[in-house]
């Protein structure tokens, strides 16, 4: 079986990468979608060191592995955006199922690991499933170490899911002198302002989170500008003009589900049921518009929202390593494989 590298060809790879991606990531994508997300991205080619000589700044390389027929084979797409930890680039690295093991997944992670060493980076940063025993054994033997662990969990929203109760979540804000609002209720670049600070202030406070928080126009771009994003969907806890509490929830038409991306709440106002309020919301938003699932995803280590899924009756999926590789162990590793 023989393959080459070669750099993303757009727009004539979308459609190819799509369907490859969807053997992967949990949540289907298109070529109308992964278009639309690369309008977002920033050009490349802008890093520098700071001064304890770790990598800053942005840039990313997208390579593909084709046979003769330029069938597509596998993907890498490796990163650093300007908010990724100093020294780190992220990768997503794909390989078809059937061709692997035999030399694809090598030949890319070779590529990735050649061209962040250009750059300057000191260490990979990336996830595999933790269903994929032979995708971690391969991570490992390259140098990669599990650091953490996230888990999925999934509520069912069909009538077949017996026994589902919403609640009162305007009812548990009210104890709490707070009010239950939407974006759409509300729609203004004030409160999107208001919702970012909420959030990026939040962000810092998710077990493991590496890295910087987005500016305000880049957080807009992949929160409040992406596929399936519905401002009736980003439920808001109000303590007068104040935003203490948010969860945004994803529409995702391909599946009829819904996905739950972020659940925060102001440090001043945790341990009063707020995020169990606004969950409530979104999953009796998500029963009355007969979705068939809400889907989300947590540390391991956040031991309060993972309560309160089980409570609400989310059920637990395969999850995700956060696995890492310093260069210096990669380079070791690689330079002993022979392909």
């Amino acid at each position: 079986m023989t393959f080459h590298l070669r750099p993303l060809r757009l727009p004539e790879d979308y459609a190819p990468l799509a369907e490859l991606l969807n053997t992967h990531w949990a949540e289907p994508t298109s070529a109308e979608k992964l278009e639309d997300d690369d309008k977002k991205l920033y050009e490349t080619g802008h890093t520098w060191k700071n001064e304890q000589g770790l990598l800053l700044g942005y840039d990313r390389s997208r390579v593909v592995a084709v046979n003769g027929q330029n069938d597509l084979w596998g993907y890498v797409w490796v990163w650093r955006a300007p908010w990724t930890e100093p020294g780190y680039v992220c990768m997503t690295l794909v390989v078809k199922p059937e061709v692997r093991k035999q030399g694809v997944g090598e030949a890319l992670l070779r590529h990735a690991y050649d061209w962040a060493d250009g750059i300057g980076a000191s260490a990979f940063i990336t996830e595999v499933w933790d269903d994929q025993p032979e995708a971690l054994e391969f991570a490992k033997n390259r140098g990669f170490m599990v650091e953490r662990q996230t888990y999925q969990s999934v509520l069912q929203l069909e009538p077949s899911a017996s026994g589902l109760t919403v609640g009162d979540p305007e009812g548990l804000l009210q104890e709490n002198g707070l009010k239950m609002l939407t974006l759409a209720d509300e729609p203004s670049e004030e409160n999107e302002r208001k919702l970012y600070e909420l959030s990026t202030a939040t962000m810092r406070d998710i077990p493991g989170y590496l890295g910087d928080v987005p500016d305000f126009t880049e957080w807009k771009k992949w929160y409040l500008q992406v596929d399936g994003f519905k401002p009736e969907l980003v439920f808001i806890a109000a303590d007068d003009g104040r935003f203490v509490g948010m969860a945004n929830v994803i529409h995702i038409a391909a599946t009829n589900g819904m996905y739950h991306e972020y659940t925060c709440v102001d440090r001043a106002y945790r341990g009063r049921k707020i995020a169990l309020a606004l969950k409530q919301a979104a999953i009796r938003e998500g029963l009355s518009r007969g979705a068939a699932y809400i889907r989300t995803d947590n540390d391991s280590m956040n031991a309060p929202m993972l309560h309160i899924n089980r409570k609400l009756g989310y059920k637990p999926l395969r999850g995700n390593y956060r696995i890492i590789a310093s260069m210096e162990k990669m380079k070791e590793l690689l330079d002993s494989i022979n392909i």
